[in-house]
């Protein structure tokens, strides 16, 4: 379970809307810029966008495409400043505000995720208690999400992560001893995967840049609790390298069959190779 806890990471400006999406080691943060909606693709360094409090300025491109900027944010303590000033990430199809406590899983402590790790969202203590009594052993790890509204093929933008020794071992045992290891999400995937060495986790931390896929099959990790992901997503690559991509085709197509809805508010299922 990924223990990131969801940000109110948008920031209502002036005629365009910033998701602030990573925190950086120097105090710059990864920003989007939206406007009515839509990604903005057209920015250039030295841009600065009014937001309450102060300035935001554009520093440089992040990634190609154009889509995310590393940024000086209007002020030094963004968390305490996002409290003040922002709101959860909503998609379009959601028709009204929600507070930040709909975007949170039971699992979250440390916020620093600017969407909600939202595959674990279906999870109520009650639900958590009755697997616990069935012997289902629930372990820990942390990746703080970024935006993950990516439209191209882009690949997931590095993110930080954290595997802590306890869940390292817990792990291990299970797999030793014959138990099959579930992960609720992606990040929780892309957490434990970048955690391994030689077939085994160990404890690691820091930022990980790994993308599951075909060139990259996972070597910990039996299942995958999830939501459903876009076509042109690489985190659909991630699914079809746990569950194989005729099980994750037959589940997509029976997803659109019967009109699910997708991100937050939506899907969720358990694929199981």
């Amino acid at each position: 379970m990924n223990t990131s806890g969801t940000l109110p990471a948008a920031v209502d400006g002036t005629g365009i809307t910033v998701h602030f999406s990573t925190a950086l080691d120097d105090g710059t943060w990864v920003v989007e810029l939206r406007n009515g909606g839509a990604p903005m693709l057209t920015g250039s360094v030295g841009d600065r966008v009014e937001l309450p409090e102060g300035t935001l300025t554009l520093l440089g491109p992040y990634q190609a495409g154009g889509r995310l900027w590393i940024a000086k944010p209007p002020v030094p303590d963004v968390l305490g400043y996002l409290q003040r000033n922002g709101r959860p990430i909503t998609y379009n199809y959601v028709g009204r505000r929600w507070p930040l406590a709909s975007y949170q899983t039971v699992f979250g402590r440390e916020p620093g995720s600017a969407e909600m790790p939202s595959a674990a969202r279906p999870f109520s203590f009650e639900l958590v208690s009755r697997l616990a009594s069935q012997g289902v052993l629930i372990a820990p790890i942390l990746l703080h999400c970024g935006v993950s509204s990516l439209e191209t093929h882009e690949p997931p933008p590095p993110e930080r992560y954290a595997v802590s020794a306890h869940t390292a071992r817990l792990v291990n045992w299970t797999k030793a001893t014959g138990g099959r290891i579930v992960a609720v999400g992606t990040t929780a995937v892309r957490a434990i995967e970048s955690s391994t060495e030689g077939g085994s986790v160990v404890a690691s931390h820091g930022w990980t840049d790994l993308v599951v896929g075909p060139a990259r099959p996972v070597q910990v990790v039996d299942g995958l609790i999830t939501g459903m992901h876009a076509p042109e997503a690489s985190h659909l690559l991630l699914l079809e390298a746990v569950a194989g991509v005729e099980l994750v085709q037959r589940a997509y197509d029976a997803a659109l069959e019967h009109r699910y809805l997708w991100h937050e508010f939506g899907d969720a299922c358990l694929l199981l190779p």
